[in-house]
């Protein structure tokens, strides 16, 4: 690697990117001759610009200049660094572009209340479910993808609800094997799209905290009663065992045999109950009695937007990169 590109990397990376979506944003045509070359060292610093939302005039000096800086909220996560900020912001809204120019435009969900989604899903099936909420977003031009590549170096999110346009994006990131989590992450999102919570290039980026349900802001609290009530139908489920030293065969029998009964996924009622009773452990370990086996969840979400997006709208340096940091063709 020649001196000019380890820099750019360098300079890259002290700017809070990780060295994953540093790899994950290099085009494929780069090699060693290409660094011979002034216009094609142009064109790599032009191509990492639109993958990473930086601005092209600063990165062709190697002084890396985020577009959106100032508009990624942190909930429930302390970040330092105005750096980190601005390229997560600026990650997401270019991902987000690239994915709405791959959409259809849809009706969208801003404004759309949670009685009238749960209304929608159950038209179609027992309870509102994690394969549910996926097709209800694509299908009102929500694209929903699952990141497997992480853009700051040491941050742990679950995910995050980017709005651009007026659209909006889910970018999951939390990985998961079992798909009650994931539904109430986003779910979670889409109540932070619903109730308008975002502005115009605007990001929020959420860590949820089971262990402490009193922490978070009123838009936090607002987005969690949202997703409740999607997923249950009521803000605050009333939920009762007449068990109280319950295990986790006990837990999942018991959610299998009443969930489907009050159009609530046994998964997600399982958390609910771990959410009033503190039983984390107890109620994870009963997903495995719930679902027949473990499965990566991203591999579905990124499965589902592989066939949902299309790609012909899609630049070639754009659908490569997509393509790259959603795993495709590991799914």
């Amino acid at each position: 690697m020649d001196a000019d590109t380890k820099q750019l990397k360098r300079t890259l990376k002290s700017a809070g990117l990780s060295d994953p979506v540093i790899e994950a944003a290099w085009p494929a045509w780069w090699s060693e001759s290409a660094s011979s070359s002034p216009s094609a060292k142009a064109e790599l610093r032009f191509s990492l610009a639109r993958r990473l939302g930086l601005s092209p005039k600063a990165l062709v000096g190697d002084r890396v200049e985020f577009v959106w800086r100032d508009h990624v909220r942190f909930k429930n996560l302390t970040v330092d660094s105005d750096d980190e900020r601005a390229a997560l912001n600026s990650f997401g809204l270019s991902v987000a572009r690239m994915l709405f120019r791959g959409t259809s435009h849809g009706a969208g969900v801003s404004g759309t209340s949670e009685s009238e989604l749960r209304t929608a899903i159950l038209r179609s099936r027992p309870f509102v479910d994690f394969s549910g909420l996926l097709a209800t977003c694509w299908a009102l031009g929500v694209p929903v993808i699952h990141l497997r590549v992480y853009p700051l170096q040491a941050k742990s999110l679950h995910a995050m609800v980017v709005r651009d346009g007026g659209r909006h994006a889910v970018l999951l990131m939390r990985d998961s094997q079992y798909p009650a989590p994931a539904a109430f992450w986003l779910a979670h999102e889409i109540g932070h799209a619903s109730r308008g919570h975002l502005s115009d290039g605007e990001a929020i980026a959420d860590v949820f905290e089971p262990d402490d349900p009193d922490s978070g802001d009123d838009e936090e609290k607002d987005a969690d009663r949202f997703a409740l009530t999607l997923l249950t139908g009521s803000a605050a489920p009333n939920i009762v065992t007449n068990v109280e030293n319950f295990g986790a065969r006990s837990l999942a029998a018991a959610v299998l045999s009443e969930g489907p009964r009050h159009g609530i996924e046994p998964g997600t009622l399982a958390l609910c109950l771990a959410y009033k009773t503190a039983r984390w452990a107890t109620a994870n370990a009963a997903l495995q009695y719930i679902y027949s086996e473990k499965k990566d969840v991203w591999r579905a979400v990124n499965a589902i937007a592989q066939t949902q997006l299309d790609w012909a709208q899609l630049s070639d340096d754009s659908a490569d990169y997509l393509r790259t940091i959603l795993a495709l063709g590991d799914v």
